[in-house]
């Protein structure tokens, strides 16, 4: 990210000298690096703004999510989905701590519970190279557990409903439907790329012996932290896994008339299942709350910092060239001018995506409920920062050949683009 930013204020900076040097004053314009002077200054004051007006709706979203937390909702979604990852994952013991760690992983990415899914991906990997012969390479598993963790379905992309909903849409959880649709093909994208190029790399095959391993044995602790939770019956799960295929082309088809319905209906729903757990929902809405109010005042300096850098690249007229040079390819394929920076950025950085959607939907001429709205909106929720996911999860356990990890990342990703605009242009388009 150090370079990206150094690299955006510079290229902008350049254009902006170049333009100053040739300009010609007129009157009543003013020149090119006052352009970007005053743009530095109102991109800074906006993106303080923005946080402010994202606070509401931050810890709204939040305080629901902890409701659904201390229920057990995540609990129920991983035994809902462990009789596909046994599949998923042949070589990893179905009782293994690795195993539960990675379905607490996905369970939490699909309700958007970031801060949570973070946790358990760490300690999957360090789990799963319990399981590695060959420490600092990475195995088949992990690469797979990664494929899909960039990747994985989203059901609650509650981030970009905020950030929508602070910018005025009239339809803030109108990209549901399309952030489903474009996961769902995203992370199918993922296992069979991750499976087909692990033919390319020479097997690692995983050893494990009950309790023990090249690093000792398998603490009890170890095991109980984070145990694999028992799974429903096999039918229950499948039939829970054909409604949500059956789900995906009824949102496409149907998103218009689903859409106004969802936020209601969520809150009403979260609570209902909170009251039915048992769970003290005002005290757990409050306590989640206070997590929203603090998320949304954190991310104030990297706001700052990329609108900055973001709105004098667009002024400096550096944004125009560089989009306008490869612009009209990608517009053939339904992917405009307006929206390629965000499928640039979102493998590289999460805070630059995210700066960059708030920057767009928040332009006048563009708007959340546009069609390039809903597209960047959708892009934002159904792919991941690749680049990073790797560097963390990896770095925790010291790989250093990632082998086909990034090839399949890489690939789901522009899966997710190119499933979010045919969504996006089937509905909104």
């Amino acid at each position: 990210m150090n370079l990206i930013f150094f690299f955006i204020v510079m290229v902008a900076f350049g254009f902006g000298a170049a333009r100053q040097i040739g300009w010609t004053p007129t009157t009543g314009d003013i020149s090119p690096m006052e352009a970007l002077s005053k743009a530095m200054v109102e991109s800074a004051s906006g993106a303080v703004d923005l946080a402010i007006g994202l606070v509401g709706v931050m810890t709204l979203f939040l305080g629901l999510m902890k409701v659904a937390e201390a229920g057990g909702m995540l609990t129920i979604l991983a035994r809902l989905i462990r009789p596909l990852m046994v599949r998923l994952f042949p070589e990893v013991p179905p009782d293994h701590p690795a195993m539960g760690a990675m379905i607490l992983n996905l369970s939490a990415n699909a309700l958007g519970l970031g801060n949570a899914a973070t946790p358990f991906g760490i300690r999957a990997m360090q789990e799963l190279d319990t399981l590695n012969p060959s420490r600092g390479t990475a195995t088949n598993a992990m690469a797979l557990f990664l494929a899909i963790n960039t990747s994985s379905v989203t059901l609650l992309p509650t981030g970009v409903i905020a950030l929508r909903a602070a910018s005025g849409s009239a339809d803030p959880a109108g990209i549901l439907p399309t952030t489903l649709f474009a996961t769902a093909g995203s992370t199918l994208v993922a296992v069979l790329s991750a499976k087909l190029y692990a033919r390319f790399f020479r097997s690692i095959n995983p050893v494990f012996q009950q309790g023990e391993n090249e690093r000792g044995a398998i603490s009890p602790a170890s095991c109980e932290e984070i145990a694999s939770p028992p799974p429903y019956p096999a039918w229950v799960s499948w039939i829970a896994l054909t409604a949500l295929l059956a789900f995906i082309p009824a949102t496409v088809f149907y998103g218009k008339a689903i859409s106004p319905w969802i936020l209601p209906a969520l809150m009403a729903g979260f609570l209902t299942f909170g009251v039915i757990r048992r769970v003290r929902i005002y005290e757990t809405f409050v306590e989640g709350a206070k997590e929203g109010f603090q998320v949304a005042i954190r991310i104030i300096p990297y706001l700052v910092a990329i609108l900055v850098a973001v709105g004098i690249f667009r002024v400096s007229g550096a944004m125009e060239a560089i989009v306008g040079w490869i612009g009209g390819f990608t517009e053939k394929i339904g992917l405009p001018a307006e929206a390629l920076p965000m499928a640039l950025m979102r493998p590289l950085s999460g805070s630059g995506a995210y700066a960059i959607l708030a920057s767009t939907i928040q332009d006048p001429s563009i708007g959340p409920d546009s069609y390039v709205g809903y597209l960047v909106s959708t892009i934002q929720g159904s792919t991941e920062t690749t680049f990073y996911v790797i560097a963390i999860y990896f770095g925790a356990i010291q790989i250093k050949k990632m082998r086909h990890t990034l090839a399949a990342a890489l690939t789901a990703d522009v899966a997710g683009i190119l499933c979010s605009v045919i969504a996006c242009r089937w509905l909104y388009g």
